[in-house]
């Protein structure tokens, strides 16, 4: 049986990376919070790309409602940890892996520990987890941790990333601008400005923002992990373009689409405001 090296497992990387490169990301420690559909594929993805650090957060376990997207989600799986499933399936790819694991999830108690001498935070908290998520970007903001988020919408991804320096989560969604009922609307209209998704929802009566109910697909999910890593290698290695809030992209593989946003101010911006006002009216928020 062959046995693991860390250099042959990777060495397909080798000319979109150099050696030196792909040392310098096996060295990288990475932060996901959720590993559910976009979280547990993160991770996979990171994995193969040579990452070998990781701080895990994840306190759910796998039901037949995620067989549609979710990595780990298997008839074998079913009532199992998604933290224990996905762990294993990392260290199939790569051994060595050091993970931290944070099996409550992320909170306000273990979030130091949580983003302790991390280099990136990859979002994979569930598109609802508003509380969760402002604590951690928050945290990533005065920690000067770059934050990626890659939102699974219809058959695409829609781009973020907060950078130290730049605009932060807060200002960009304003999620406390209004009443809780409204968050789930400021925090997809600010993800997507340019509404890609919207062209070809099939059955309007599957998204229910006031119950916390939506659509997903596998295909989001997959181009989410492969957008996010990208961006993730390029702010570590520090090299090629990053767009960082309030600029953004959205791209749709069901429309052929790319859309680079741009939305100064981010919801605070009178277009954001007028579509969110708009969206308000036709959901009778």
């Amino acid at each position: 049986m062959q046995s693991f090296t860390y250099d042959e497992a990777f060495s397909r990387n080798i000319g979109w990376l150099t050696r030196q490169e792909q040392q310098q990301l096996r060295h990288k420690r990475v932060a996901i919070a959720g590993l559910g559909g976009v979280g547990g594929v993160h991770l996979l993805t990171l994995c193969r790309l040579g990452i070998s650090k990781f701080h895990l957060a994840e306190f759910d376990t796998f039901d037949l409602a995620n067989f549609n997207r979710q990595a780990g989600a298997t008839v074998s799986t079913l009532g199992l940890g998604k933290m224990e499933v996905m762990i294993r399936q990392a260290r199939d790819i790569n051994p060595e892996l050091e993970i931290k694991e944070f099996a409550g999830g992320v909170t306000a108690d273990n979030l130091d520990a949580f983003l302790d001498d991390v280099d990136i935070y990859v979002d994979g908290l569930d598109f609802f987890a508003f509380q969760a998520r402002q604590l951690v970007f928050a945290a990533c903001e005065a920690k000067n941790i770059p934050a990626v988020t890659a939102a699974p919408l219809g058959m695409g991804t829609a781009v973020l990333n907060f950078l130290p320096g730049g605009m932060s989560f807060n200002d960009y969604f304003r999620l406390d601008d209004g009443p809780e009922a409204e968050k789930p609307l400021r925090f997809l209209m600010g993800l997507a400005p340019a509404r890609l998704q919207m062209g070809y929802l099939a059955d309007p009566s599957a998204v229910d923002l006031a119950n916390r109910k939506g659509p997903s697909t596998i295909m989001a999910c997959q181009l989410c992990a492969g957008v996010a890593a990208t961006e993730a290698l390029k702010i570590l290695l520090g090299r090629g373009l990053v767009r960082m809030a309030p600029k953004g992209y959205h791209f749709d593989a069901y429309r052929n689409k790319l859309a680079l946003t741009w939305r100064p101010g981010g919801n605070r911006n009178p277009l954001q405001r007028l579509v969110i006002a708009l969206a308000k009216r036709q959901l009778g928020l």
